[in-house]
């Protein structure tokens, strides 16, 4: 059996993933669902081998920060890190998701992922491969340093006016924050448009996204 350990912020969303992992035979829940801020102080009491992590659209930009590093480093000679973490996210930024899957995290899966493919994916990660939902997997391949690209074109799916705004902010240099300061939006909002704009303009940074915008007539300097 697998030792699963579930953290969300929703009470509602907690419940049903601790059913859904109770409901495999080959998973078990250890100790209670929690919150994401218990999760830190209570993973060494719980002792799973995965955690499974709800994080909501709305997630304060600081879990997003301290989640990657939630998942000890391995010892040399010793493997893969004891704790597996299987997140669901709405989080589409590319970068982002390359860089948890960097510091150790196992799978990423949209917030609309089925029960099968949750569980799919526990099973992997208590088995330390990777699992990486198709919904997610293109914007994190563009974020990837040296992936081949094809010659800019227009891009196949126009950026939204919104995007556009951002795009336009992005040239003037200016922080998440401000960008959600001046649009009124929360910067995990523009997080995600700036995820949409670097999978369509195929940028892995925020300099050649604006590169690109210039060159395809998107904004101007």
């Amino acid at each position: 059996m697998i030792r699963v350990a579930v953290a969300a912020d929703a009470a509602v969303v907690r419940a049903g993933l601790a059913a859904l992992v109770a409901a495999s035979p080959d998973l078990t829940v250890v100790g209670h669902p929690v919150s994401l801020a218990e999760l830190p102080q209570l993973l060494e009491e719980l002792q799973p081998e995965v955690v499974l992590v709800d994080l909501e659209d709305d997630a304060d930009d600081a879990v997003l920060d301290w989640l990657p590093g939630l998942v000890p480093s391995p010892i040399e000679g010793e493997g893969v890190p004891a704790v597996s973490l299987v997140i669901l996210t709405e989080e589409t930024a590319g970068s982002w998701m390359a860089e948890v899957l960097r510091s150790g995290v196992r799978a990423l899966l949209p917030r609309t992922a089925t029960a099968g493919e949750i569980t799919a994916a526990i099973t992997a990660a208590a088995g330390a491969l990777v699992a990486i939902h198709p919904d997610l997997l293109g914007a994190m391949l563009c974020a990837l340093p040296g992936q081949p690209r094809p010659p800019t074109e227009a891009p196949e799916q126009p950026l939204t006016p919104r995007e556009v705004e951002v795009l336009s902010m992005l040239a003037e240099g200016l922080g998440n924050k401000t960008i959600a300061r001046r649009l009124q939006i929360s910067e995990h909002t523009v997080k995600f448009h700036i995820g949409s704009i670097f999978g369509k303009l195929e940028a892995t940074s925020r300099t050649e996204a604006v590169t690109l915008g210039v060159r395809r007539g998107l904004i101007m300097l």
